[in-house]
């Protein structure tokens, strides 16, 4: 049997918000293997499907550029190592700069080939160093994506949330009408404030994805002892109420709880009077997946001042 190290059993609880019995036994019997681990954890209803802890922060910050006419979208992720910097202004002001680029870019190595906006002598990797060197940290953008509608009609908008720290793109295809840019604009709020949705509707998600959450749930201690064809019915409404919550257009309305999504976007059809497809979504919270490097203060002192 794999040695299970009390690090991998740390991070099964950052992944989980199980006890730490829990998640060593879930390893043990998984051999060390974590992805099965949490599979198990789920199982055994000890885990949520929706666990968010695992998305260790990191700094910097998440930035939008809307192109005005709402044609083009970029969603943009660019890191530092402390908070200090994220909020510093030159900081911010690069970061502003990125987004709009990002705009013409179709990866990270081709934005930091362009020739930066504010001085086309450097290019956007000799201008990000430019700040590294002024402000002490590594800068280093993570990701992008960016979205274009070119001749179709319809809206592209964003939403950023607390202070950078969560940004959302999404795009509604639709006729030129002053209540979609409201529509896309309410949608992409909502898609922050949900992070478990995953995707637009139920017919969206993979095959793969709903098998995988009927394993789950058939292998549940409490269906054990149930006759197969109530553990069907059990297991079905199950997971027909797991997918609703990882889609948008199940989950109630923030500005009207007695509405759903999918009723808002009819209501809007009704009045534009020509189809409303929200048609793709892409959100980033800061440093998700990212794992700070952990260090002991005190060994740090002790090495510092010669005693190791």
């Amino acid at each position: 049997m794999a040695e299970i190290s009390a690090k991998l059993v740390q991070e099964l609880r950052q992944k989980t918000g199980a006890g730490m019995m829990d998640c060593k036994k879930a390893l043990k019997e998984t051999e060390g293997n974590i992805d099965e681990a949490i599979d198990w954890l789920r199982k055994k209803g000890i885990a949520s499907a929706g666990k968010k802890s695992d998305r260790v922060a990191a700094e910097g910050l998440v930035e939008t550029y809307i192109q005005p006419g709402g044609k083009v979208g970029v969603l943009l992720e660019v890191n530092c190592q402390t908070d200090f910097v994220a909020r510093n202004d030159a900081f911010k002001s690069l970061v502003k700069n990125l987004a709009q680029q990002a705009a013409t870019a179709d990866s990270v190595e081709s934005l930091l080939a362009q020739p930066y906006v504010e001085d086309a002598n450097v290019t956007v990797d000799e201008a990000i160093k430019q700040v590294i060197s002024t402000l002490g940290e590594n800068i280093q953008v993570r990701r992008f994506v960016n979205f274009s509608l070119n001749e179709t009609a319809g809206v592209i908008d964003s939403y950023i949330h607390t202070g950078g720290r969560v940004g959302v793109l999404l795009e509604v295809i639709a006729p030129a009408h002053e209540e979609i840019q409201g529509l896309a604009k309410n949608l992409a709020m909502q898609v922050a404030a949900c992070p478990n949705v995953e995707y637009v509707s139920v017919d969206e998600i993979p095959t793969t994805v709903v098998q995988k959450e009927k394993d789950i749930e058939m292998g549940k201690d409490d269906l054990a002892n149930k006759p197969e064809n109530i553990r069907e019915k059990i297991v079905q409404g199950r997971i027909d109420k797991r997918l609703k919550e990882m889609t948008l257009l199940d989950q109630p309305y923030i500005r009207d709880q007695s509405i759903s999504v999918e009723d808002l976007v009819k209501q809007v059809k009704s009045t534009v009077g020509g189809e409303v497809k929200v048609s793709r979504f892409v959100r980033y919270i800061l440093g998700e997946g990212i794992e700070k490097q952990e260090s002991n203060f005190a060994e740090e002192v002790a090495a510092q001042m010669g005693q190791k």
